[in-house]
């Protein structure tokens, strides 16, 4: 049931009391109208019908369409106090607008330096600092120009920033000079408002100013007027909006876009998600009298738009059962739901001595062009969490997905598209920029949802954007190499099955590869439609076989469950290192071990290269004349003779059965290997 009480302020007695039996409560559909109040008697305090009053209510059953969903609070909120109230409701935020800001940073001209005595004795080494928000960068050193002055310096360099609209900063342009080596001296500034910079759409480049710039001199007695008049700056500034913004990990992005809305393509789908709850979650904390508890809810987003689920109170299994929707432009996306502890339930949280941070249960990202259109996958996600004890598993998130595409044409035609917009392969950014504005990118989006109402909380966005993939893990390294070892297992399997033919262990099969064989070399033509059509019977083979749901976190595939503790240890340890002396030398031993190995098979790499090119290097005389000998004869021949005649009779001799082989290696190989290489010049 149902009890409403009407209370006098500051007392604990109520003045009256009305009830009602959820089985008799009714249901409201939208669109239909909101139920009308109505006036109902209440019980007094000793339970007499009619004489507490009356109170005018209306009550329903609704859904998560219904108007006051929004406002709606779970039924284990009463135990929240009120400071935590407005952190369990749910909420949908969106990321600020991103922008990069290309500064490009000229020249200057009659700039005065600040220490009069001493500029006279040395060479003056100025450079600019440019700083937008907490984002500060520096153009190199003016270099020495015999057909330019000391005071006239030339840099040309381009500078990269993350600006978010609305644009409130400014952008603030400092000449320094280098007066010691720790020691520099502002001898020019000027702020540009980042609200009057031309943007552009294109790689066009905009039109470039001179700007005045106010000295900073030492002595303050000194008039700057005397500065401003001469003292300038050339300066080009402009806001890409050709780009997209990355603030999440490449392989991860949810959205390609570029930042400016002319630029935006029609939507292709809509992607509809039902969260619908989670099951055997992991205690996350200690609540008085209650023991192990969690207050979970979820988090997603795809583009720019962020949801967040209303918190589930003290529940190991919540159910929260609301649906959302997105505009999608590119299949190529994923979407990525994160769950979390809400710590701002209680007032004293405890247990994770985390304070006020909502610890991580689990994610789980979902790439849409795995989805078939317009299909609703029903399915638990399980939740895994690598711990420095090891990887656990944190419970199952149930999510319902629906993919819905309105024209299949389209659709197919965004495979032929460049994934990212022109501008990226245009003008393109360095690996280098990328990495530094991607985690500007994401301080700016943590900071400007840390602010919303209700919160969201910094350490949330960093998980959900993957802001420590880039940091050293062994376990990682070992992943992506077991990664490559699988990709290249066609190749080895490729060379098992030739090795196989040569060995003529099967006679009946090495014969119908020899005719298969020669039947292809001495047609060519059917060659490529053969490989073709390989392709396409594979491909029709493996349909039956296609997977059923979207793929989910591999803990094999990831190395996490045979991965030793130390290695963990390694990978959760804080940047730079807070482990003893002792630790770090145990590790810094192992990575060079590890690297001592790639250092060998690089030098090996480098080794059989360079014996190539000692073919016609003559380091080596005779076996320069004898290669330049045998091409010269070897031109001849294929002159000759036609060109399918000597692969027929090459293949031929490479597949003989093994009674007319040597188990020496041939003169070729022999040959190749006794050439010289730079290794022997190497310390």
């Amino acid at each position: 049931m149902v009890e409403i009480y009407v209370k006098e302020r500051d007392k604990d007695d109520f003045l009256g009391r009305v009830w009602f039996d959820l089985n008799e409560v009714p249901k409201r559909v939208p669109p239909d109208s909101q139920l009308a109040p109505q006036w109902y008697r209440m019980d007094d305090k000793r339970g007499e019908r009619g004489k507490g009053g009356e109170v005018m209510v209306a009550i329903w059953f609704g859904t998560q369409a219904d108007e006051a969903f929004s406002e709606a609070w779970h039924s284990k909120a009463a135990n929240v106090h009120l400071d935590g109230l407005c952190s369990i409701q749910s909420k949908v935020y969106l990321s600020p607008k991103l922008w990069y800001l290309r500064v490009s940073v000229i020249e200057a001209q009659d700039v005065v330096l600040g220490e009069k005595g001493t500029s006279l004795m040395r060479y003056p080494e100025l450079n600019v600092k440019v700083q937008v928000g907490n984002q500060v960068l520096k153009t190199r050193v003016a270099p020495a120009m015999a057909n330019r002055s000391l005071s006239n310096p030339f840099w040309n360099e381009d500078l990269m920033f993350v600006v978010a609209e609305p644009f409130e900063d400014y952008v603030i342009f400092s000449v320094e000079d280098r007066v010691a080596p720790n020691r520099e001296e502002v001898v020019g500034r000027v702020m540009l408002p980042v609200s009057v910079i031309n943007r552009r759409l294109d790689s066009k480049e905009v039109a470039s100013r001179w700007y005045n710039l106010d000295g900073h001199s030492s002595n303050p007695n000194e008039s700057k007027s005397v500065v401003r008049f001469a003292s300038r700056i050339h300066i080009r500034a402009s806001l890409d909006g050709g780009y997209h913004v990355l603030d999440e990990a490449t392989m991860y992005s949810s959205d390609v876009r570029p930042t400016a809305k002319q630029l935006w393509k029609p939507h292709i789908g809509v992607l509809e998600m039902g969260i619908l709850g989670a099951s055997n979650l992991m205690p996350m904390k200690m609540k008085e009298g209650k023991g192990g508890s969690t207050d979970a809810y979820c988090v997603a987003k795809y583009g720019q738009k962020w949801v967040r689920t209303r918190t589930v109170v003290d529940s190991l299994a919540p159910k929260w059962n609301e649906q959302y929707t997105w505009e999608v432009f590119d299949p190529c996306t994923v979407i990525t739901i994160g769950v979390f502890d809400n710590s701002r339930v209680d007032k004293n949280p405890t247990g994770n001595g985390a304070g006020t941070r909502d610890s991580r249960i689990g994610k789980v990202r979902i790439r849409l062009s795995t989805l078939e259109s317009d299909r609703v996958y029903t399915h638990a996600y399980p939740l895994l969490m690598l711990h420095p004890s090891g990887v656990k598993k944190m419970g199952e998130l149930h999510l319902a997905v629906r993919f819905s595409c309105a024209n299949m044409l389209n659709m197919l035609h965004m495979y032929t598209m460049p994934l990212l917009p022109k501008m990226h392969y245009v003008q393109p950014l360095s690996v280098s920029q990328l990495d530094s504005l991607r985690y500007q990118a994401m301080n700016v989006v943590a900071s400007r949802l840390s602010r919303a109402e209700p919160s969201l909380g910094r350490e949330v966005v960093e998980y959900m954007l993957d802001h420590d993939s880039h940091m050293w893990s062994m376990r990682k390294s070992k992943a992506n190499f077991f990664r490559l070892q699988r990709v290249l297992g066609w190749l080895v399997f490729v060379n098992r099955v030739i090795d196989a033919m040569r060995n003529w262990n099967m006679p009946v099969y090495s014969s119908m590869f020899v005719v298969t064989f020669m039947i292809l070399v001495l047609m060519p033509e059917l060659i490529v439609p053969s490989i073709l059509l390989g392709f396409a019977v594979i491909g029709l083979w493996k349909y039956r076989l296609r997977p059923r749901y979207p793929p989910h976190m591999d803990t094999r595939l990831s190395y996490a469950e045979s991965v030793h503790p130390d290695e963990l240890d390694e990978e959760f340890d804080s940047f730079p290192t807070s482990r003893s002396a002792e630790v770090v030398r145990i590790r810094y031993d192992r990575l060079r071990s590890v690297a001592g190995r790639i250092q060998t098979v690089v030098g090996d790499m480098a080794t059989q290269g360079e014996r190539f090119q000692a073919l016609l290097s003559w380091r080596d005389p005779r076996a320069s004349f004898l290669f330049v000998v045998v091409c010269f004869f070897a031109a001849f021949g294929f002159y000759l003779v036609p060109i399918r005649w000597v692969v027929a009779i090459w293949g031929l001799y490479f597949l003989r059965p093994p009674r007319f082989r040597n188990k020496l290696p041939s003169s070729g190989v022999s040959f190749f290997k006794r050439l010289p290489t730079m290794a022997d010049s190497m310390l």
